[in-house]
């Protein structure tokens, strides 16, 4: 439908999550977009009740309520709902100023979200390129298979069977090029017979974005027995990718499938103003849009319970990547696994023996739903945070790489990597932004700990900001976005980020000799308002100059002969800053590596040193607990 962005005063907005689904409301005040009220409840889309829109008639509800009580006039009355849904303008083109809102857009993970599985010829090559298309369309990928996996075909076949994705994208070949390997793995497909995960009397969705040439093949071959999509080639020839085709199609079968399929959600489609999103799309959406608008350089992550999200924009290129088996919660153990019990134990400054870390952790994944009760319990979850951040960024940063000397076609929402074959595209010195969300970063109790997860995590370069999101509203405002773009910035920039700081880095040279204590930075600031501050940190310390929230300030920065902050080593840099709710942070502890201490003693002196510099935690309480 057409939408006039004039004409739109007011806006609701849902996120249908796997346990919760969060409303908001947006209105119009002074001719700026502002967040109004915010509401939420449990996800329904399970048994007893399986109908997705109940939990998102409460959440509306709960801002119905919410707006009623601080009406001046008693005998007003404002309404959302009626029996046909959401009371929108598109459906009551002359409804009462009290009832209904102008727009409605919703976005959804209920149920896992869209998950698929993805295949192509060579691994390296049309099926990485298929896995690229997937993850940017905002889908969970299960599996990839290729013809040089290293499996044997049972064994695919059978994995194609288990799984039972929502979808599977088929690719293979470059247009005009042998058909033969192409058939060979829609014969494996047809030999598997998969059943979809959501309605079992359907067909399951295949989209086919391989060699045109095999079209004929792939048809007589899948089409039967599934719904086969045919779309151009996501690969047409070696030099460059088109992934768009295939995205839309995948969103496409999203709407018509997955979430047809899925309890309630056709009435949730009729509600909506424009069609539902994936709530990760949603999300990769809007950084993608905020560094447009904006054009910076960006690194979003979204940490959950079960997996973590990676967003970047590097050079005009959107990347996403999901470490599916990365939590906070049902998928924690997964973080000790992959990570080891010691480096999670370097970032705890308790004296802990090796056994009782483990339990605990043990603990959190047969209670996922539970939240730390004492300050060690916080401090181990934080450190187990960092670690599932530095996971998953570098795997991130392995996937967001670019081809040498070949040309490049992408579109918003794509990402695309060529494994072994170029560099990434993610440079931490020209990093502009950080925004972290996920209950871990975003409900921190004290801000300076989501800033020092982000720090110790992703170790940024030169001079970054650094926000979270205030209370997860992200996926709303990315669907918001492809319908009303100026209501979503607005309401992204003024009251969903949380400006935490801006941060200086140095980075040492590689090939010098430093050592703890020997000088590294100078850090001179003079604010907006003419008054000055300055700080000298030596090699291994961080500290922090006081800049508040809306406040700018010029950074002269005088690193030492060893030492780059973005100039090159030894070179003064003079850049604008932002300020923050920890103002400005000169984290001088080194980067590849970060300086930490190999012995248990002297690492646990350092991290509390770094505490009480920064305020991350009580530090008589950590004192107590070391007693």
């Amino acid at each position: 439908m057409s939408i006039d962005p004039k004409k739109v005063k007011t806006i609701l907005a849902t996120d249908c999550g796997s346990t919760t689904t969060k409303a908001i409301l947006i209105e119009e005040l002074d001719g700026e977009y502002r967040l109004s009220k915010r509401g939420e409840a449990p996800t329904t889309v399970e048994a007893p009740f399986e109908d997705v829109t109940m939990g998102v008639r409460n959440a509306i509800t709960e801002i119905a309520e919410l707006k009623n009580q601080e009406m001046e006039d008693a005998t007003k009355h404002v309404n959302y709902l009626d029996e046909g849904g959401v009371i929108t303008t598109s459906r009551y083109p002359d409804r009462e100023e009290t009832s209904g809102v102008d727009l409605y857009v919703s976005t959804s993970s209920a149920g896992g979200g869209l998950q698929m599985m993805v295949s192509g010829v060579v691994k390296s090559m049309t099926a990485e390129s298929a896995e690229r298309a997937a993850l940017g369309a905002g889908a969970i990928v299960m599996d990839v298979i290729a013809q040089n996996d290293g499996r044997e075909d049972y064994v695919k076949i059978q994995r194609i069977r288990e799984l039972r994705p929502d979808m599977i994208l088929l690719s293979g070949g470059i247009d005009g090029g042998t058909t033969v390997h192409v058939a060979e793995l829609a014969e494996m497909i047809a030999a598997a017979a998969p059943k979809p995960r959501l309605g079992i009397g359907f067909r399951l969705p295949i989209i086919f974005a391989g060699n045109k040439e095999a079209r004929p093949l792939v048809e007589k071959i899948l089409g039967e027995q599934t719904d086969l999509r045919i779309v151009d080639n996501l690969r047409p020839v070696l030099e460059r990718e088109h992934l768009g085709p295939a995205r839309d199609e995948i969103h496409n079968l999203f709407m018509e499938h997955v979430m047809a399929q899925a309890p309630g959600y056709n009435k949730l489609m009729d509600w909506a103003d424009a069609p539902i999103m994936p709530t990760p799309g949603a999300v990769g959406n809007l950084i993608d849009e905020t560094a447009r608008a904006q054009d910076i350089t960006i690194v979003g992550v979204d940490i959950g319970g079960a997996t973590t999200d990676v967003f970047s924009v590097f050079a005009d290129t959107f990347n996403r990547t999901v470490s599916a088996n990365l939590g906070m919660s049902y998928s924690i153990c997964n973080v000790l696994n992959e990570t080891g019990i010691e480096n999670i134990l370097r970032w705890v400054p308790l004296k802990i023996e090796i056994f009782e870390l483990r339990n605990r952790i043990r603990n959190k994944m047969i209670r996922p739903t539970t939240i730390p009760q004492s300050l060690q319990d916080l401090v181990i979850e934080q450190a187990i945070a960092r670690e599932a951040l530095r996971l998953a960024f570098d795997h991130h940063k392995t996937l967001a790489v670019g081809l040498k000397g070949v040309q490049q076609v992408r579109d918003v929402a794509e990402t695309f990597s060529q494994s072994g074959s170029g560099a990434t595209l993610v440079d931490l010195m020209d990093l502009d932004m950080i925004i972290g969300s996920g209950g871990v970063l975003s409900h921190a109790p004290r801000r300076v700990q989501s800033v020092m997860m982000i720090l110790d995590a992703f170790q940024p370069e030169g001079v970054t900001k650094l926000t979270v999101d205030s209370i997860f509203m992200m996926p709303q405002l990315g669907v918001l976005a492809e319908v009303h773009p100026k209501a979503a910035t607005q309401v992204f920039d003024r009251d969903c980020l949380i400006r935490l700081g801006t941060a200086v880095a140095p980075v040492q040279s590689p090939t010098s000799k430093v050592k703890p204590g020997d000088p590294c930075v100078t850090v001179k600031m003079t604010r907006d308002d003419g008054s000055t501050d300055s700080v000298e940190v030596p090699f291994g310390g961080i500290a922090k100059m006081k800049l508040k929230v809306g406040q700018t300030a010029t950074l002269d920065i005088d690193p030492r002969r060893s030492f780059d902050v973005g100039k090159g080593p030894g070179h003064k840099y003079s850049v604008e800053a932002e300020g923050g709710l920890e103002g400005i942070i000169v984290d001088a502890r080194g980067r590849n590596p970060m300086y930490l201490p190999e012995d248990q003693t002297e690492r646990v002196e350092k991290l509390m040193e770094w505490i009480e510099a920064m305020g991350t935690y009580p530090i008589e309480t950590l004192k107590a607990y070391q007693d």
